[in-house]
């Protein structure tokens, strides 16, 4: 749980909405939280997946790639926000 927004609202930290994009331009909305809370259908992605470990500490505009079964997918930054957990 998140009981406080991190100094550096520019990177990406636990608890962080981040909307990426991929080579498509297509946009995709995630927020970084812990494995038991994992639920992508929310747009919840766990801390300890590949695509979330390569999105910390990164900013707005950084290109990150991550290695997938069928390749990489390289994705962009677009926007990071951060708001409290909600309790459901």
């Amino acid at each position: 749980m998140v009981d406080r927004l991190p100094d550096d609202r520019d990177k990406v930290f636990f608890g962080a909405w981040v909307t990426i994009e991929n080579e498509d331009g297509a946009e995709s909305n995630y927020r970084l939280v812990g494995p038991d809370e994992f639920d992508l259908s929310r747009g919840y992605l766990s801390i300890d997946s590949p695509m979330a470990r390569a999105l910390l500490g990164k900013r707005i505009d950084d290109e990150v790639g991550v290695r997938t079964p069928d390749g990489w997918n390289h994705v962009v930054i677009t926007a990071i926000r951060y708001e409290p957990l909600s309790s459901d």
